[in-house]
């Protein structure tokens, strides 16, 4: 799990660099609509690669388990 958080942490950082860099300011004409869709956008997106990490993990564990257990001791 340990690498999960890290890469997890790592895009929440660069996420908020990116934000606060990106940030519209007070001009009338930039979309602070559209800028916090981005920023909700891309939270889903690491959302959904940390449950794909944690689920393939899972499934990395649960198939090393069944292969050791099918394999007759020496």
């Amino acid at each position: 799990m340990k690498k999960i958080n890290i890469t997890s942490i790592a895009l929440l950082v660069y996420l908020v660099i990116m934000s606060v860099i990106g940030w519209p300011g007070n001009n009338q004409e930039n979309g602070y609509v559209e800028y916090f869709c981005v920023i909700g956008i891309t939270l889903a997106i690491i959302c959904l690669l940390r449950y794909l990490q944690i689920r393939r993990l899972k499934i990395r564990k649960k198939w090393n388990e069944d292969n050791n257990t099918s394999q007759p001791s020496e």
